[in-house]
């Protein structure tokens, strides 16, 4: 069954051939894993999607959470799962040993984590919230919220969310209007009230409880992002011993219905509104992390974290739907082919026809290299976190930084595309619900909009982070490129001097966008500069993995190349029309009367 989830073959050559995951054990951090750990605890995460995960994916999809007027019903096959998944340490699985993590490093966990992603999305959502808040905690909470909140989340008792939208702010958090009014005394606490939109996870009884994040306004705090701060927000006050205390006063005002990741409660929460009284009062209590006016800040930490997790997710889903449709098109019989017209002869598996061919080659350059990317930001954090010089630290933060926005919107576009096309390898049974691919489609197409639109990312990389350090991370970018195009040897000569040039047309069209000064022109176009920077990156990848099958002559080995060649020859020339278009500074977006549409 597993065959048809992910491929632990490819898993196998991206974490040990290409990115060299085991070299990784020679640092301190590491020297407890090897080789074998990595292996033994990417086979326990592909047991418990197989066993616990993938049988109830169709199941959460059809009964979707619902609200009686009193609590939330989800079939009950999700708390078993959950359950298992904390158990067998995952949640922790790359967090310090000091709070019971088991410092693995996040390059294993995050191809561990794509196992539960493409098994079943919507299950696997609770424990991606859980881990990122978490590990904003143990970045900027208290030693006691890591002790009240952090290791009951690590055990698989305590869930977690980010509340950072409301129902008329959307991605504008400078305009949240959630306020937070100091409670008085020795505590510190505050008393929130307000209203939060789109909360994944935000109330059910999946765990003990439920550990909110929420942005909030101090009182007289300023306006705008500067204004805002974060609080830890229990659904249960815990007291002293950890023990669970009094309901806070965060109540389900509603559940959002939404196409995909239905197994996902999605929730309308009210803060403060007296439904509960903690204390004898009304408001939800809440603590606040770090200093007041540094919320946004932290909260990046989770929100940075989950978009590299959408990325990972819409990977995942575009990677399962690849493979059931190639599973399909081998053993479907239909047609014969071109010159093959005898009607006695019996008909071919469809995977002998041209453009069947064409869709699963395509598929397979989206999913793999979608994964790739994925699993490349994950090997740049731990760089980061443990890089051998302090300037191999630093160049991986810059990478990182630069390339979020690419993990995040490149496989949420190319990752559908993939679903599309498995639902046409499947033909008019695609759009059944026979078949669970138009479920990874619906599934799939949330990713676009989670953790921000794509003009959201488009912005945030063509507006800030190209120009960055004087545009440093560019650069550096392109020395990486440069020095995989000289281990490329003769062989990939062609697709070396394709990717170049087109990486240069890249840093001369960034140049030519900002010449004039003005951002509303420079940006009118993002969303064609992000589409075209992330097909120069994910073509790099693929060179990458084609020098790291070494002229290897297995199947495998040879599919890897011969993707790598389809995609510099069908996906890379694409990028030119786009920079085309942005170099000729376009202003037909800026100069538009909305009255003319």
């Amino acid at each position: 069954m597993s065959s048809s989830i992910l491929s632990a073959r490819d898993l196998e050559f991206l974490l040990f051939e290409w990115l060299q995951v085991t070299e990784l054990t020679r640092r301190k951090r590491f020297a407890d894993h090897s080789r074998e750990t990595f292996e033994a605890v990417l086979d326990v995460s592909e047991q418990l999607a197989t066993e616990l995960f993938a049988p109830h994916n169709r199941t959460a999809d059809l009964n979707e959470p619902r609200f009686d007027g009193e609590r939330v019903h989800i079939i009950p096959e999700v708390g078993p799962a959950l359950r298992a998944y904390a158990e067998a340490g995952l949640i922790a699985g790359a967090m310090d040993a000091e709070v019971g993590g088991i410092q693995l490093p996040r390059t294993v966990m995050q191809a561990c984590f794509a196992w539960f992603q493409a098994a079943n999305i919507g299950t696997a959502s609770y424990p991606m919230l859980t881990m990122a808040n978490a590990n904003l905690l143990l970045a900027h909470g208290s030693e006691e919220q890591v002790d009240t909140f952090v290791r009951p989340m690590i055990e698989g008792r305590f869930f977690g969310t980010m509340c950072l939208s409301e129902p008329a702010v959307g991605s504008s958090l400078a305009d949240i209007t959630t306020k937070a009014v100091p409670e008085g005394g020795a505590s510190g606490a505050h008393r929130l009230f307000g209203t939060k939109m789109w909360i994944s996870g935000g109330e059910h009884d999946l765990a003990e409880n439920i550990v909110h994040l929420v942005l909030a306004r101090t009182e007289g705090a300023p306006a705008g992002v500067k204004g805002l701060s974060l609080f830890v927000v229990p659904k249960f006050l815990v007291e002293d011993g950890g023990r669970l205390g009094e309901r806070n006063d965060v109540v389900l005002a509603g559940l959002n219905h939404k196409m995909g990741y239905r197994g996902t409660v999605n929730t309308l929460l009210n803060f403060g509104e007296g439904v509960h009284t903690p204390g004898g009062r009304e408001g939800a209590v809440g603590h606040l992390v770090g200093r007041e006016g540094d919320g946004l800040r932290q909260m990046f930490h989770m929100m940075n974290e989950a978009r590299i997790g959408v990325g990972a997710g819409a990977a995942a889903l575009g990677y399962t739907g690849y493979l059931h449709a190639l599973e399909y098109a081998r053993t479907r019989t239909q047609g014969r082919p071109v010159g093959g017209k005898d009607a006695g002869r019996p008909p071919v598996p469809i995977i002998e026809h041209a453009d069947v061919r064409r869709m699963l080659l395509s598929s397979k350059c989206y999913a793999e290299g979608s994964l790739a990317l994925v699993l490349y930001a994950a090997r740049l954090l731990d760089e980061q976190d443990t890089g051998e010089t302090e300037r191999a630290r630093e160049e991986a933060g810059l990478l990182l930084d630069l390339l979020t926005p690419v993990v995040k919107t490149w496989p949420s576009v190319w990752g559908p595309a993939a679903n599309d096309h498995a639902i046409q390898v499947h033909g008019g049974y695609g759009y059944t619900r026979d078949y669970p691919v138009e479920q990874f489609y619906r599934d799939n197409r949330l990713n676009p909009i989670h953790e921000g639109t794509h003009g959201i990312q488009a912005a945030d990389l063509l507006g800030r982070k190209v120009l960055q350090a004087d545009g440093a991370g560019l650069e550096l970018l392109a020395a990486r490129v440069r020095a995989t195009t000289a281990r490329a040897g003769e062989e990939w000569e062609a697709q070396s001097k394709a990717l170049v040039a087109a990486l240069d047309r890249v840093r001369e069209v960034t140049a030519a966008l900002w010449a004039g000064g003005d951002p509303k022109a420079a940006l009118a176009n993002a969303w064609q500069y992000l589409e075209a920077f992330g097909h120069v990156v994910v073509a790099w990848l693929w060179l990458e993995q084609a020098v790291a099958t070494g002229g290897r002559q297995t199947a495998f080995h040879a599919g890897k190349r011969a993707a790598a060649r389809y995609f510099f020859t069908h996906e890379l020339p694409s990028v030119h029309p786009k920079l085309d278009l942005l170099a000729s500074l376009d202003t037909t977006l800026v100069d538009l009367d909305d009255t003319w549409l």
